[in-house]
């Protein structure tokens, strides 16, 4: 059965059995979403030697099409990326089910009762790309919120993608659950992207995630409602009280750690007066650990064996051992460096003045804005909700990490007995 949901079916086929598998989500008990994920966990380790087959297929094609080392290390899923996938999938089975919450209600004087409750969406849209991660990620939230999803993973990770919705559809009608629940539109290529795009009616809010070109060209085509989960060019600002230890070691872990990912540092901002005490060992570590260091002229002065930072090195999101250094005058100049090229995902000040730390906070216009911490914790799971669909960086709806209250929408429930408006 799900090989025939996977592969059979036109584009217009799955619009119509994800609009009729949404609307048999929404009665489903949290007991039997619960059960559909843990199943998932379950076929994902029960079918790993599947995926990394699968996955080296699309690796050994990203290699030969000479995908960034970067992009490599996004599509790559190894048997202990697939158990921490699976572990994620049951840290959802024990999260709170959004759907039924009542946000806020009152009893109106002429006695009726009315409360705003939060629903599912209905059916999710998601577009990404060379992430199979997102596969599992999007489908488990998606479930959990009681909505039915259609993914397009892109060509870059399609034979991966292929197999894990086939162990997610498995999954889910082994437990009773309509298997157009979770469906991919890969095979359609690029029509299947444009399909959801354009599938108003059908597709009630679509979810991109990858490059800053991915998300641009979905937010211009969509006429879908789209919630935008940005690129990071993601800024950290030593402060002139910050201290030497804490600059170096939060400076490595956000660069350091996992290049590749969204919430990892691309601009380190130092101010003035600390640039002498601080560049030469905060980037003689970095410096160590491999990475390029583009600076201005100031910081080149201080650590020569930095390359020239070109016209465009504010503005790149590396997701490389690359990283762009530049000395500022003061807070104000981070802070407006900041507003002109950020995208507006994770900012961090090092500093020990508590003015500043507060000014920071309240004046950057970031998703997440931190003091004193690395950006690598602007995830989901960091956060405690588990696997996420992915970071918002606007401002209607979602910002920040998205888990399952953001995949919700909601309704007003009103319940009288014979009122009528006067």
């Amino acid at each position: 059965m799900g090989d025939s949901v996977a592969t059979a079916l036109s584009i217009d086929d799955k619009l119509h059995a994800a609009r009729a598998a949404s609307r048999t989500l929404a009665t489903v008990t949290t007991v039997q979403k619960n059960a559909a994920l843990e199943a998932i966990a379950a076929g994902v380790v029960a079918h790993a030697d599947r995926i990394v087959e699968a996955n080296a297929r699309d690796l050994e094609r990203g290699r030969s099409n000479g995908m960034t080392v970067g992009l490599q290390d996004r599509l790559r899923l190894t048997p202990e990326r697939i158990a921490q996938l699976s572990a994620a999938v049951l840290e959802i089975v024990e999260l709170a089910d959004p759907v039924g919450t009542v946000v806020r209600g009152s009893v109106l004087p002429n006695g009726l009762s009315v409360a705003q409750t939060r629903v599912p969406f209905g059916v999710i849209g998601a577009i990404y790309e060379a992430r199979p991660n997102v596969t599992i990620d999007i489908a488990a939230l998606a479930l959990k919120s009681g909505n039915a999803v259609l993914l397009r993973g892109g060509s870059a990770a399609e034979d991966s993608n292929r197999v894990l919705v086939e162990v997610i559809q498995s999954a889910l009608s082994s437990v009773g659950i309509d298997p157009a629940s979770v469906q991919t539109v890969d095979e359609f290529g690029r029509e299947g992207a444009k399909a959801l795009m354009q599938a108003r009616g059908f597709v009630d809010v679509l979810i991109p995630r990858g490059s800053a070109q991915l998300i641009q060209a979905v937010v211009t085509e969509s006429t879908v409602p789209v919630i935008e989960t940005g690129a990071g060019i993601v800024h950290i600002f030593l402060d002139e009280s910050a201290d030497e230890t804490t600059a170096v070691e939060i400076v490595h872990n956000a660069k350091v750690q996992r290049p590749s990912v969204c919430n990892a540092l691309e601009t380190l901002l130092v101010h003035e007066r600390a640039a002498e005490r601080l560049i030469p060992a905060v980037l003689a570590r970095l410096a160590e650990a491999g990475v390029t260091i583009h600076a201005d002229e100031r910081t080149r002065e201080l650590f020569p064996s930095a390359e020239i930072a070109d016209v465009d090195a504010w503005s790149v999101e590396h997701l490389s051992l690359d990283v762009a250094v530049r000395v500022v005058a003061d807070l104000d100049a981070a802070i407006e460096h900041i507003d002109t090229y950020s995208t507006k995902h994770t900012e961090s000040i090092i500093t020990n003045d508590l003015a500043n730390a507060d000014r920071f906070l309240a004046e950057v216009d970031s998703a997440v804005v931190m003091v004193n911490a690395s950006t690598r914790f602007t995830d989901g799971a960091e956060f405690g909700f588990g696997a996420e669909v992915g970071i918002s960086t606007q401002k209607l709806h979602a910002r920040g990490p998205m888990g399952l209250p953001e995949l919700t929408s909601t309704k007003w429930v009103v319940r009288g007995s014979g009122q009528v408006r006067g």
